[in-house]
């Protein structure tokens, strides 16, 4: 029969040949490719927004550290990385189509305690610890109303949205520009403390005058003061050179003094805040005026 075994062969001889493989077919096996596993969970681009305002948290509390040793320009500088990481963050988000409700919710933290948190203690420990208690109330109050200003934000991100004039406005000074302007008399007493003006220093680090400063930003963060937001910012012709060259100035200002390049960044922005309103007022009155007609017409 054809299916009976061999004379002469025995079954282990048969279970012996079947194991045998040859070279070549193993080295097959081994090269072959396996199936990579698969694992649940965003991928690393999504991550990239959060762990950019970890960075910015972390850059707050190295700076309550730095300025629990003295070192209150690391301080200042700490603050300004965690302001420059915020302002990236976000449109990483929009740009890696990472935007989630944990990634709002984390960066409000992070803002509160980066700039609402953290000057006012730099500040306490600059200035006004030499008043005692009366000299944490501004700090209080400061991080008090940084805390209603950004939690009015995030409520805002749940309601209906408001006129097209009013897209590119905060409602109210936002969280890092406030944080830089609160630190204003640091930046000053740092520059003036490098130029050797002894007088400015002293003006700088009085208690009243820090404590003036912390109170009207805080009035500014929960204000209803319509401020620019440069989200869809467009320059003019005619004025692209200028913002050009005013931004190679700034640039070198920055890297020949710091202290006075921040210092006056700060004025500039109060300053700036009087031209916002104007100019919100006048898309205003244009929307109105638009609007009037129609309204006319659907009466008649």
């Amino acid at each position: 029969m054809s299916g009976a075994p061999r004379p002469g062969w025995n079954g282990s001889e048969v279970a012996q040949g079947a194991d045998r493989v040859s070279p070549m077919r193993r080295l097959h096996r081994r090269l072959r490719p396996r199936p990579r596993p698969r694992f649940k969970g965003p991928s690393f681009n999504r991550m990239i927004p959060n762990i950019m305002t970890m960075l910015g948290l972390c850059a707050g509390l190295e700076s309550m550290r730095y300025a629990l040793d003295g070192r209150f320009g690391a301080a200042a500088v700490a603050i300004t990385v965690a302001g420059a990481i915020d302002g990236l963050d976000g449109r990483l988000a929009r740009l890696l189509k990472a935007v989630s409700r944990f990634g709002a919710e984390f960066d409000s933290l992070a803002d509160f305690l980066c700039f609402g948190v953290a000057p006012a203690f730099v500040l306490y420990l600059w200035s006004l610890d030499r008043a005692g208690g009366f000299g944490f109330m501004p700090c209080l109050m400061f991080a008090v109303c940084m805390a209603l200003r950004l939690a009015r934000f995030n409520a805002s991100l749940d309601s209906a949205p408001g006129p097209a004039y009013a897209y590119n406005f905060f409602t109210g000074v936002p969280a890092p520009a406030g944080a830089g302007v609160v630190m204003l008399p640091l930046f000053v007493g740092l520059w003036a403390k490098s130029m050797g003006w002894d007088w400015l220093v002293v003006v700088a680090e009085f208690p009243l005058v820090c404590a003036v400063v912390l109170i009207g930003t805080a009035l500014l963060l929960v204000s209803t003061l319509p401020v620019w937001s440069f989200k869809n910012f467009k320059v003019p012709a005619e004025y692209v050179l200028p913002v050009l060259l005013g931004t190679g100035a700034a640039a070198a200002l920055l890297v020949a003094d710091p202290w006075a390049a921040m210092a006056m960044a700060g004025v500039a922005y109060l300053v700036m805040l009087p031209f916002s309103v104007r100019s919100f007022r006048r898309l205003k009155r244009e929307a109105e005026a638009m609007r009037a007609p129609d309204d006319e017409l659907e009466v008649s």
